[in-house]
C-alpha cells in the first residue's frame, strides 16, 4: 500500500496548488474559500535514481517505483470543528493517512484573500492545529462514553484503554496533541487504532513566494520558529513556482532550480521529509528479467518483514535473503560480477534492512 499523506491548512494557502505541484493531478484552483469539497487524491512514483540504474543492468520488461499518495481536503477555519465552514466532516477522509502536511501561507498576494487581515504564521499554525485537536476530541469523548459502559461488564479488558483515553481526553480537551501524551508500547498500539489526527506525525510546509528562496523572509522565518518549537519536520516550497516548472523540460527546470538555490523539487523535498519523519528506508528487487522494483519499509525492519511487504507466501516460505548493497552493485558493473567478487551476502530472517539493499529472496511455497 502506497505511503499516505494529508494535505491540510486554512482556506487561500495554496493547498490544491501545493497537490496539483506534487502530483500533476490538475485539482481546481480558485481564489476562494471551500474550493475542494471532495478530497483531491493523487498516487505519484518517488523519483529515486538507483532504481534507473538497476533497471540498466537488468533489462526488465518493468520498472516500478514505490509510490506515495496524496489527500487534499476542504481547507479548515477556526470553529470547523463545531460546524463553521464545511466542519470537520472532511477530516475523515485522513484519519487512516501515515502523515500530515499542514501548509503554511509564506507567500503575499493581494489578488488572493487570506482568512485573517495580515498574514501571520504562527496563528495559521495554531488555528490548524487547534481544530485538529478538537477533532480527536470528539473521536476520543466517543470512544471513552462506549469504553465506560463496557466497563461495567468487562473491567479488566477496558481498564486499560479507559486510562489512555482519559489523559488523551485531558491533553485535548486543553488545545494539545496526542503525540504529547506519554504511552508505553502497549498503549502506543492502542492509539493506533483510534485514528487520531494529532497523533500522526507532522510536517510543516511554507509556501512562498519566488523571491523568498534566495532573501531571509519574516514569514518563512515563523514557520521555522513554530516547527523548532513543535519539534516538527518543515519544508520551504513555492507551490506556484512548482506548477509552473512542471511543464518545463526538466533539464531547464532543474537548471532554474540551480540559480535559485534549490538541491531538489519540491515533489523531492517533500518526500525526502516525510521519509526522515517515518524513519522510512527503501530496498530494492529485481525479479530476473521481469521486473525491478523499489519498495518502503520501516528502518530496522527484518528481512522477514521485508519479505512479507512484498508477499505473505514469501514471508511464509522465507529461506534466506541475497543482498547486495547498492553501492556495491554499482561499484562491480552488475550483478555476475557482484557474486564474483563475493558482495553478496547470504542473510537470514533476521537480518536488518539497509537503506538501498538490493534483495532477492528465496522461499518456498
Amino acid at each position: 500500500m502506497s505511503l499516505q499523506i494529508g494535505i491540510v491548512g486554512l482556506p487561500n494557502v495554496g493547498k490544491s496548488t501545493l497537490f496539483n505541484a506534487l502530483t500533476g493531478a490538475g485539482a481546481q484552483v480558485a481564489s476562494y474559500p471551500f474550493t475542494t469539497i471532495e478530497p483531491n487524491v493523487g498516487v505519484v512514483g518517488v523519483p529515486d535514481e538507483r532504481l534507473q540504474k538497476i533497471a540498466a543492468m537488468v533489462n526488465p520488461e518493468r520498472v516500478t517505483p514505490t509510490t506515495i499518495r496524496f489527500l487534499d481536503i476542504a481547507g479548515l477555519v477556526k470553529g470547523a470543528s463545531e460546524g463553521e465552514g464545511l466542519g470537520n466532516q472532511f477530516l475523515g477522509h485522513i484519519r487512516n493517512v501515515d502523515a500530515i502536511a499542514m501548509v503554511v501561507r509564506c507567500f503575499r498576494a493581494a489578488d488572493i484573500p487570506h482568512v485573517t487581515e495580515a498574514l501571520d504564521p504562527r496563528s495559521d499554525i495554531e488555528v490548524t492545529s487547534l481544530e485538529l485537536a478538537l477533532a480527536d476530541l470528539t473521536t476520543v469523548e466517543k470512544r471513552l462514553e462506549k469504553v465506560k459502559k463496557a466497563l461495567k461488564g468487562k473491567p479488566k479488558e477496558y481498564e486499560l484503554e479507559l486510562r489512555l483515553l482519559e489523559r488523551l481526553h485531558e491533553r485535548l480537551s486543553r488545545g494539545g496533541g496526542a503525540q504529547q501524551v506519554p504511552r508505553d508500547a502497549e498503549e502506543e498500539r492502542m492509539l493506533g487504532g483510534f485514528g487520531l489526527l494529532t497523533a500522526k506525525p507532522q510536517l510543516y510546509v511554507a509556501n512562498v513566494d519566488e523571491e523568498a528562496f534566495q532573501d531571509d523572509d519574516e514569514l518563512v522565518m515563523a514557520v521555522e520558529e513554530a516547527a523548532a518549537s513543535a519539534g516538527v519536520e518543515m519544508v520551504k516550497i513555492s507551490a506556484q513556482l512548482e506548477v509552473e516548472l512542471g511543464d518545463w523540460p526538466s533539464v531547464e527546470a532543474e537548471a532554474y532550480r540551480a540559480e535559485l538555490g534549490l538541491k531538489e523539487s519540491g515533489l523531492r523535498s517533500v518526500i525526502s521529509a516525510a521519509y526522515r519523519l517515518l524513519n522510512l528506508v527503501t530496498f530494492f528487487t529485481a525479479t530476473g528479467g521481469r521486473e525491478v522494483r523499489a519498495w518502503t519499509l520501516t528502518e530496522g525492519s527484518s528481512a522477514l518483514e521485508a519479505a512479507g511487504r512484498i508477499h505473505t507466501d514469501m514471508q511464509q516460505g522465507f529461506i534466506r535473503a541475497e543482498v547486495i548493497p547498492y553501492d556495491e552493485l554499482t561499484a562491480a558493473g552488475s550483478f555476475a560480477a557482484a557474486r564474483e567478487k563475493g558482495v553478496m551476502r547470504l542473510e537470514g530472517r533476521d537480518y536488518v534492512i539497509q537503506e538501498g539493499d538490493v534483495v532477492h529472496f528465496r522461499f518456498n511455497v
